[in-house]
């Protein structure tokens, strides 16, 4: 297919501008695992092109890393693996632990859970208060040194946060969340990715599936899917969010496209952003060749943000998934 195609300071191939994120493969928080379907989407995730893997080690505490390395057997050389450290957790309720000392533990880890003896880019998961960022920045640029891997990044980092680390490791990506609901990168986050030579890595593109187009206003979610505490998908957010999405189609439609691909097509067109499409069934990741190949008009962008201020009276953003401090 088309496919559009980035490059990661550190990383020696260019990735897919798709990235498959993993969070719902680990099950926790999204109501239980599912191993053969989570495989299958890897797989088919990679025959449609996608070289690029997002995961962690809190999603689904190691799960999510097991299956990513199962499926990928065999196949390692063909994948640019981004992993993640930073959070620890104890009785399935995670910390910010940012230590040197957690850092070592977490790299063995998910080296042992992904089958692999490196990672290609390790990226810092929230910023640890407790821990002065230096010291984390000095341990990760060890490991660099050691081989273990490749390429640094920092995901919900702020400008300041950032600024520092350069210091002390080089920095290649920053993780924050992006999509045409959530923007506050705007303002500032973004223009320093693009001052910096940073790639983004956009979580939440689709916005934990609102922006798919599948959803109604008697779309349940149950007690364990994180969606049950999202202000997004409580009333009246809910109905304003979802009237946006349908205001979207017709935009969408004079492209010949979904709404889901127009949402991942938007985040691509701001910048240097990579998209994580988060799936865990081969039919969630349908599509993917019809975000490539063409842009949004100016024209396209300024009715997008006009319905979304006309539709979207209360907009909040992903907030409440901030884990607590040690």
């Amino acid at each position: 297919m088309a496919n559009d195609t980035i490059q990661i300071k550190g990383i020696s191939s260019p990735v897919s501008r798709v990235a498959l994120g993993t969070w719902a493969i680990g099950g926790w928080m999204w109501g239980g695992p599912d191993d053969d379907n989570s495989i299958r989407t890897i797989h088919r995730a990679l025959e449609e092109g996608v070289n690029f893997i997002d995961t962690a080690p809190v999603y689904g505490f190691g799960h999510s890393e097991e299956v990513v390395g199962k499926a990928l057997e065999g196949k390692r050389d063909q994948v640019v693996i981004a992993t993640k450290l930073g959070l620890n957790w104890k009785d399935e309720s995670p910390f910010r632990d940012s230590r040197p000392e957690r850092i070592r533990q977490e790299v063995e880890d998910s080296l042992r859970r992904l089958k692999t003896d490196y990672i290609d880019l390790y990226q810092v998961h929230w910023p640890d208060e407790k821990t002065p960022i230096e010291e984390t920045a000095d341990t990760l640029n060890q490991l660099i040194k050691e081989g273990k891997v490749r390429a640094l990044g920092v995901s919900n980092y702020s400008i300041e946060q950032m600024d520092r680390f350069k210091e002390h490791a080089p920095l290649s990506t920053v993780q924050p969340p992006y999509n045409l609901f959530e923007r506050d990168i705007e303002a500032d986050i973004l223009p320093y990715m693009e001052r910096n030579g940073l790639v983004g890595l956009g979580y939440g593109a689709l916005c934990r599936g609102l922006l798919a187009g599948k959803m109604n206003a008697d779309t349940h979610f149950p007690d364990s899917d994180l969606r049950s505490n999202d202000p997004k998908f409580q009333p009246p957010r809910f109905e304003q969010y979802l009237k946006a999405v349908d205001d979207l189609r017709p935009i969408a439609d004079r492209h010949g496209k979904s709404v889901l691909q127009l949402a991942i097509r938007w985040v691509l067109d701001q910048g240097p952003m990579v998209a994580l499409w988060g799936a865990r069934k081969p039919g969630q990741i349908e599509g993917i060749e019809g975000v490539f190949g063409w842009s949004l008009s100016d024209q396209d962008k300024q009715e997008i943000n006009e319905l979304l201020t006309r539709d979207i009276k209360e907009p909040v953003g992903p907030e409440f998934m901030a884990p607590p401090n040690r």
